[in-house]
Formats: C-alpha cells, structure tokens, sequence
C-alpha cells in the first residue's frame, strides 16, 4: 500500500479529555487505507474508544479537551472541521444502540441523519430500501423501535449510518451486549457487507475467535499502539496474553503444539492438523 493515500492519517497524536492531565492516548502514528478491515483491541481505558471518537470528530468538537498532533480523515483535518461534515465520510456505531437509536420506527430512524443532511426525498427513499435490503431486515421497517430485541436494534443503528454511505465504517465493542450466536451472526454480517460495498471497516472488539478470520490488520492499543499487523503474525508473540486480552482458545493451543500455520479458528484448524498430525 506504499503507493496508496490512507483515508486516515494519525500523527503523534495525544489526547486529554477535559481536566485530566494524564493522556486517553499518546503519540498515535497511525494509517489505515480504503477497503480494509480492521481490528483493534485492547484492555479496558487503553483508549480505543477514544481513538473512534478522534476518527468521525466527536472528539474534540463535543467532548473538548486538548488534542494534540494531527488526525486527517479522507483530506479533512478533524481538528479544523466538523462533526457534520466528518459523519458523511465515517459513520460510528456505538456499543448501545439504545444510545443510539431516537426514533419511533424503524423507517424514521433510518431516515433521520439522512433528513439532518438535508438528502432529497427521493434519495432518503432509495437509501432506506437499498440498506434494509441489504442487512435483510426489510421485514423491520415499520416495526416499532422499542419492540425490537439487542440483536435487531444493533442491526437498525448499523442501517442508519450505512444509510448515509460513509467511506469509513467504525463500529466500538457493537457485540458487547450480544450472546455468543447473536454475535457470530453480526460478524458474518459485517463480512459481507465488506465484501459487498466499498467500505473501510473498523472493528473495536474483544470476541477475537470470530474476528480474526474477517480482519485482514489487528492493532493492539493500550494508550499507544503496542501493534500493528496482520493478526497470525501477533498472535505468534505473547503480546496479546500480556496485555490480559484473550487468546483463541484453538490458536493458544496450536501455538502450545507448535502447529505451523497457525489456526486462527475451528475450521482452520481442522485443515492445519489434518496436515500437521501426518508429519508426526
């Protein structure tokens, strides 16, 4: 990607939030491109939320403080810009879709930031069929927001930022709240989203086992970036056990047994060690 222009451009970027003198995240140098996808995880107050906030200008625009460094984002310099102008490039989807989610129905929520820009109707229309189509969620529309489960809820909040078309998809912790197939399942979504538009996508998550087989980058933060690479290749060090992060249970054990490549979940490790256990 040497020759590509990264859509985000980090550097050394620090951030305070108001009144704090101690740094959410310090000295940032960071490029992510179009079209990848993107993981990164962390322990708890390591700032990656933070970073989400950097990335689509609520921080510093809402939340204040001291931004220090430089953060552009598609040729935008988040510090001289807007929030308006940063939610057309990077859409955020938040670990709560009910702190999210202000509407009574369903359609109205997905219309509602494409009437905020000031989108034609014609336009809000085709939008909000063309993404309930494409999250198979036609069968909400009309449905009330307040009777819709987790699961269905995290799925409207993703259709109403996908609604606007962002370059940028930033999604902080979204399966938090889910049971482990409910989870699964979202993750499957993303990946097809990401295989079916053009769209960057970044992925704070802690549910590794199902993420790494997406993502084609993890970054490990905790204050400042500790990684950044392709996920086999971190998952070889120790780094992650470190930093108290859990491993996948099939990756831990296939690094315990030297297996070579190394399995990054179920599936692949059934192909690895029917390889593997000839050799033996």
């Amino acid at each position: 990607m040497a020759n590509e222009k990264p859509i985000i451009k980090l550097e050394n970027l620090t951030y305070f939030y108001p009144n704090s003198k101690t740094p959410a995240i310090e000295n940032i140098n960071l490029a992510i491109y179009e079209r990848e996808f993107v993981t990164i995880t962390g322990p708890s107050g390591g700032g990656k939320s933070t970073l989400c906030r950097i990335f689509n200008g609520i921080i510093p625009h809402f939340y204040g403080g001291k931004l220090e460094g430089r953060a552009i984002v598609n040729g935008i310099d988040v510090k001289s810009s807007s929030v308006s102008e940063l939610s057309r490039v990077v859409g955020l989807v938040f670990q709560n879709p009910v702190n999210q989610i202000v509407n009574l129905t369903v359609e109205e929520e997905i219309a509602f930031g494409l009437e905020n820009l000031m989108f034609p109707s014609h336009v809000i229309e085709e939008r909000i069929s063309w993404v309930l189509e494409i999250l198979n969620i036609k069968h909400l529309r009309n449905r009330l927001t307040y009777t819709l489960s987790g699961g269905e809820l995290q799925k409207v909040a993703l259709a109403s930022i996908l609604a606007l078309k962002p370059k940028v998809l930033v999604l902080d912790e979204v399966t938090a709240n889910m049971d482990p197939y409910s989870a699964r399942e979202f993750l499957k979504l993303l990946r097809d989203i990401w295989h079916e538009i053009e769209i960057t996508i970044i992925l704070v998550e802690h549910r590794l086992s199902e993420v790494l087989q997406y993502a084609n980058r993890l970054i490990l933060l905790n204050k400042i970036i500790i990684a950044d690479g392709l996920p086999r290749e971190i998952l070889k060090s120790d780094l992650l056990e470190k930093m108290g992060i859990e491993v996948p249970p099939v990756t831990l054990f296939s690094k315990k047994l030297g297996v070579k490549p190394l399995p990054l979940n179920v599936k692949e490790a059934i192909r690895v060690f029917r390889e593997w256990l000839p050799r033996k």
